[in-house]
C-alpha cells in the first residue's frame, strides 16, 4: 500500500507503462491478489487500463495475478470479464494464463465452463492437469474427474491425492483405499497430504490391519515426526478401528509435540472406547499443560460423561465452559448435558434445560428426553415429550414406539395398543424391511465377505499391492 502511494504521489502510474513499470505494476498486483487486498487488485488493473501512456496491456503474470483476485473474491462474473479480454489480447493460449483460469472457474463451481477452457488448450502442463483434477475433486466430482486423471500423461502424487482424498470425502472409502493401494504400486510416494487423505477411508472401514501397515510406512518416512497432523490422524485412526491401546501409544510418542487437536482426538477416543474416567483425566492433563479447550474439546469430554454417569463433572464442565472460558453452548453441547441427565435419572433438569435453551428447538434432543422417559418409565414427562415432539415433526414411528413402551411398563396396556395402533395406520416410517430389502442386505454382505478390503484381510497380500 505504502509502495503504491509513492508511486502515485510520484506520478509513476501516468509516465511508466514499459517493461520496468508493467513489473512493478505485477508486483503489486500480486500483492493485492494473494493478501487481504484482492478488490484493489482489480482496481489497480483498471488503473492501468485507464493510462493515457499505456503502450502494454499486460503479460501472462499480469493475468494470472488478475483471476487469481476473482477466485479469492469467488466473482465469476469478473473472471469472466479477464476472460474476454485475455482472448482480446491474445493471451488465450498461454498455458499459464489458462491454468490460472481454470482454477478460478473451479473455485468458483462453474466447472463446464473449466472443462471447456481445458479441452480447448492446445498445450497442458503438469500443473495445468494437477489444478483441473483437484478442482474437480474439491467439490466431489470425482465422476468428472476420473476420466480426466486416467487420461493424464505422468499422473503426479498431487493428482492421486487429489483424487484419493475426493473419495474419502464423499464416504466412498474402498475406492480410495484401491486407488492409494495402486498408487503405491506404480512406485509413486505418498506425502503428508495423501496419507491424510487416506487415514480418514481406513477408519470409515475399521481395517486396522490395513492402518497399522500404513502406519508401518509412516514411521519409515518419519512423517509423524515432521507433521503433528499425521499423529493426530493416527489416533482417530486407532480409535476408530477399535485399538485403543495404539491410540494411546501415538498419543504418548507425540510428548511435547502435543497440540489441542491431540489431546481432544484422545479424549475423544477414549470416550468412544468407554473409558470416561481416562477421558476426563486426560482433559485436565490438558488444561494443566496450558492448553485451552475449544468447544469440540468440550464436547468430547461432556460426551465421556454422559456415557460415563459421570453427572456432576460433566456439569461441572459445562459451566466452565460457559463461565470461565466464555463459550456459548451449541446444540450438540445441550444435547450431551440432556443425555447425561436423562440417563441418571435427574429427568426434572434434563427437561427444564430442554426447555431453555436460547437456540431454536432440536427434535434430536426432544427425542433423546423420551429415550430417558421411557428407560426410567416417567408416564407424565413422556406424554409432555411426546406432545412437543409432534409440534416439531410427526410421522417418525420410532418416537411411537417409545412412548408405547412407556404406557405397557407402566401397565397402561389398552394405551400402549392404541399408540401402537396409530402407528400402523398412518404408515409411519417405522416399518420392518420387505423382502427385497433382505435381498440387497445379503448382496452387501456377500460382496463384503470377498472384499480383500475388508477387516482381516492383510492390506499388502491384496492384488494390487503385490
Amino acid at each position: 500500500m505504502q509502495v503504491h502511494s509513492q508511486l502515485i504521489t510520484s506520478g509513476f502510474h501516468h509516465d511508466r507503462m514499459d517493461k520496468t513499470g508493467l513489473m512493478i505494476w505485477n508486483m503489486l498486483l500480486r500483492e493485492y491478489s494473494q493478501g487481504g487486498f484482492t478488490e484493489d487488485a482489480l482496481q489497480l488493473y483498471k488503473q492501468m487500463q485507464e493510462n493515457r501512456n499505456t503502450c502494454v496491456t499486460g503479460d501472462s503474470f499480469t493475468f494470472s495475478f488478475l483471476l487469481k483476485a476473482c477466485a479469492n473474491l469467488l466473482k465469476p462474473d469478473k473472471g469472466i470479464q479477464i476472460h474476454g479480454h485475455i482472448i482480446k489480447v491474445g493471451f488465450e493460449a498461454h498455458v499459464y494464463v489458462q491454468t490460472a483460469l481454470i482454477n478460478m472457474y473451479c473455485v468458483c463451481r462453474l466447472l463446464s465452463e473449466a472443462i471447456r477452457v481445458f479441452d480447448n488448450m492446445p498445450l497442458r502442463n503438469s500443473v495445468t492437469w494437477n489444478v483441473m483434477i483437484t478442482g474437480l475433486t474439491r467439490w466431489g466430482e470425482v465422476d468428472l474427474a476420473g476420466p480426466i486423471f486416467d487420461e493424464m500423461p505422468c499422473q503426479t502424487v498431487i493428482a492421486w491425492t487429489g483424487m484419493i482424498d475426493a473419495y474419502t470425502r464423499i464416504s466412498r472409502p474402498r475406492e480410495a483405499l484401491f486407488l492409494f493401494t495402486q498408487m503405491m504400486a506404480g512406485g509413486i510416494k505418498p506425502t503428508e497430504i495423501t496419507i491424510l487423505s487416506i487415514l480418514p477411508a481406513i477408519s470409515n472401514m475399521g481395517t486396522l490391519e490395513t492402518g497399522k501397515s500404513i502406519h508401518t510406512h509412516i514411521e519409515k518416512n518419519r512423517f509423524s515426526t515432521f507433521d503433528i497432523r499425521v499423529g493426530n490422524a493416527l489416533i482417530d485412526m486407532y480409535a476408530k478401528c477399535g485399538s485403543i491401546e495404539n491410540a494411546l501409544r501415538v498419543f504418548e510418542e507425540m510428548a511435547v509435540r502435543r497440540n489441542l487437536v491431540s489431546w481432544t482426538s484422545m479424549i475423544s477416543a477414549l470416550a468412544l472406547h468407554g473409558m470416561s474416567r481416562e477421558a476426563v483425566e486426560q482433559f485436565k492433563e490438558m488444561k494443566k499443560a496450558g492448553l485451552k479447550p475449544n468447544k469440540v474439546t468440550f464436547l468430547s469430554v461432556l460426551n465421556a460423561c454422559s456415557h460415563g454417569g459421570l453427572v456432576e463433572e460433566g456439569l461441572s464442565f459445562f459451566s466452565d465452559m460457559v463461565n470461565e472460558f466464555g463459550m456459548a453452548p451449541e446444540i450438540k453441547h445441550y444435547g450431551c448435558i440432556i443425555d447425561m441427565l436423562g440417563r441418571s435419572g435427574r429427568l426434572e433438569e434434563a427437561e427444564k434445560m430442554a426447555t431453555e435453551m436460547p437456540m431454536e428447538e432440536s427434535v434430536i434432543v426432544w427425542r433423546t428426553l423420551l429415550g430417558a422417559c421411557s428407560f426410567h418409565g416417567n408416564i407424565e414427562m413422556g406424554e409432555r415429550v411426546m406432545a412437543k415432539i409432534l409440534e416439531m415433526e410427526k410421522g417418525y414411528g420410532g418416537d411411537y414406539v417409545l412412548l408405547s413402551n412407556i404406557l405397557a411398563g407402566a401397565g397402561r396396556f389398552d394405551d400402549a395398543e392404541r399408540v401402537r395402533r396409530s402407528t400402523c395406520t398412518k404408515c409411519l416410517s417405522y416399518k420392518f424391511p420387505n423382502v427385497t430389502q433382505w435381498v440387497a442386505l445379503l448382496v452387501k454382505t456377500l460382496v463384503w465377505l470377498d472384499d480383500p478390503w475388508r477387516p482381516g484381510k492383510d492390506f499388502f497380500s491384496c492384488p494390487a499391492t503385490k
